[in-house]
């Protein structure tokens, strides 16, 4: 009789196994929204490629060749691409931060070397006479642009930068003849292909 009384003093009579259930009310948070209500996702613009150049690789590199590159890439990845430069290779006048266009040719000297003239469509710092021939800006052409003047290799365009840089814009053409390494013989053989303006 003592065994049957405890058994009851440990499980209460009306508490079995039940779980309560919740409040319905916590389901109304969860109901899907009207049509009218939901958030429309931002569709993402469309993507463009990216525009691809063509440049030219010329002078002391590994491997001198045309090289497809994109838009908007540096003059030092096309000599990446070129295989870099050979052990005798003057590096130092050009600009490994710029950015490449196409049909762009760069020419990379060897010590010493002259850089030859390329022919190269206008562009900024150009400007086109009324015969219809382009002429050098002296006064805004970058490094590359003033190269392709006869006579004006990479120290003779670094110096013209370095004189306009420290002195102000050349006023008249002949002011070009101020610059160290810049004497009658070289202004003459350029001096129709520039301009102040």
């Amino acid at each position: 009789m003592a065994a049957v009384i405890s058994v009851f003093l440990f499980f209460p009579r009306g508490q079995g196994d039940e779980v309560p259930l919740p409040d319905e009310s916590l389901y109304d948070s969860l109901e899907t929204p009207p049509d009218n209500e939901k958030v429309d996702l931002v569709a993402e613009p469309d993507i463009q490629p990216p525009k691809i150049i063509v440049v030219d690789v010329k002078g002391a590199v590994l491997h001198p060749n045309v090289y497809t590159l994109q838009e908007g890439q540096r003059l030092i990845d096309a000599i990446t691409a070129a295989g870099g430069y050979t052990a005798d290779a003057d590096s130092r006048l050009l600009n490994h931060a710029q950015r490449l266009t196409d049909e762009a040719v760069i020419y990379v000297p060897l010590v010493g070397e002259e850089v030859p003239i390329f022919e190269s469509a206008p562009n900024e710092g150009e400007a086109t006479s009324d015969s219809g021939s382009s002429l050098v800006n002296i006064n805004s052409a970058d490094e590359s642009q003033l190269m392709t003047l006869t006579g004006i290799g990479p120290s003779k365009a670094a110096a013209i930068i370095k004189y306009r840089t420290e002195q102000g814009a050349f006023q008249t053409n002949e002011d070009l003849k101020k610059v160290s390494g810049i004497g009658d013989k070289t202004f003459e053989a350029l001096s129709d292909a520039i301009t102040v303006k």
